[in-house]
């Protein structure tokens, strides 16, 4: 059991502790956060991949008082380290990606270009190769009876995440903060793509009954499809329709409510940052103009737990680096206060 009789949340936080100055090991933290250093098929700008050591970096300056949950920390956060080899992966398959999409993007065709052949199978293995990892590493955490944080990294990495929360609950939904759908299949070729982490989602884990997605401004004829003939199994609320009901006199608090009802009894929140309005997450790899503050997200949340909805998991995605880390640093207060509502829904 850690000794907090020598900490002090109200100083400066010690560097040589873990995610937000905090004092614990693994073992005594009652939430652990997995980063997920992996981008490989980003379409636009890269640099997620990088996020988890600039949110860590950015940690250290967040204040521990959180007025909802004042008392959450003490349950105990600890990030794990990342892995290299996941990051060292990403690098070179991500410049495999990049040549590739370059190449389709001129209209050649793939099947006529013996390299670009095998660097799309490779592209695919490194994410069925991905996929098994986070896969294991939030089972081995679920069954040690932690509750699990995923930190990308773009929005490919939760779907590993997914199929372990799939084992442990017999039915469950997911609550997407997003600005996109990633409903695509196999989007520019890759089975795995970012761009598809909720189709594959929905393809591969029965479990998952509901999709509910908020902020979304951003997406194709395809998807739109999609979300029309899947029998309301995906629920979509787009930004222009969120607004315009606000423009028109409804309460954020109605709305939020009617969200929470299309929401089952398990909820694992999927946070794509770009979910939010651009001002807060100006370096993410496909910015939209307008979306979401953070407190419309958080109270949200905080109604879907008055509903009685129990929150399970999530995942935070899609932060960039920018030169002043401002990205990092809204990132880092967005988990923080994700950390304190999960440990306080459970």
């Amino acid at each position: 059991m850690t000794d907090l009789s020598q900490f002090d949340p109200n100083k400066v936080s010690n560097l040589k502790n873990n995610i937000f100055g905090l004092p614990f090991g693994e073992d005594e933290a009652r939430l652990v956060i997995l980063p997920v250093p992996w981008e490989v098929t980003v379409s636009a700008a890269a640099g997620t991949a990088r996020a988890p050591e600039h949110i860590y970096k950015c940690s250290k300056q967040v204040d521990l008082f959180d007025a909802d949950v004042p008392d959450g920390w003490k349950k105990g956060f600890y990030m794990r380290e990342q892995d290299k080899k996941i990051l060292l992966k990403s690098d070179y398959l991500r410049k495999e990606a990049e040549l590739y999409i370059d190449y389709i993007s001129q209209g050649e065709a793939v099947e006529k270009n013996s390299f670009m052949c095998k660097s799309l199978k490779e592209i695919n293995a490194g994410g069925v190769m991905l996929n098994n990892w986070v896969y294991e590493h939030t089972k081995e955490l679920l069954d040690k009876g932690k509750l699990v944080g995923l930190l990308g990294g773009d929005h490919s990495t939760p779907l590993g995440y997914f199929k372990a929360i799939a084992e442990k609950y017999e039915s469950f939904g997911v609550l997407q903060i997003d600005a996109h759908c990633d409903l695509r299949k196999a989007y520019e070729g890759f089975t795995y793509s970012h761009a598809s982490v909720m189709y594959n989602a929905l393809t591969e884990i029965p479990q998952l009954t509901n999709l509910v997605q908020v902020g979304i401004r951003d997406y194709c004829q395809e998807e739109w499809d999609y979300i029309r003939n899947s029998n309301y199994r995906v629920t979509t609320y787009f930004d222009r329709d969120l607004k315009e009901r606000q423009y028109e006199g409804q309460q954020w608090k109605q709305i939020a409510d009617e969200i929470v009802s299309r929401l089952p009894e398990n909820v694992f929140i999927s946070f794509d940052i770009d979910g939010l309005d651009p001002k807060l997450c100006p370096n993410t790899g496909t910015p939209v103009q307008g979306g979401l503050e953070s407190e419309q997200v958080f109270y949200l949340i905080k109604r879907m737990l008055q509903a009685g909805k129990k929150f399970i998991g999530f995942d935070l995605n899609e932060v960039g680096v920018g030169e002043n880390d401002w990205d990092a640093n809204v990132g880092a207060h967005i988990l923080w206060r994700l950390c304190n509502l999960l440990v306080a829904a459970n």
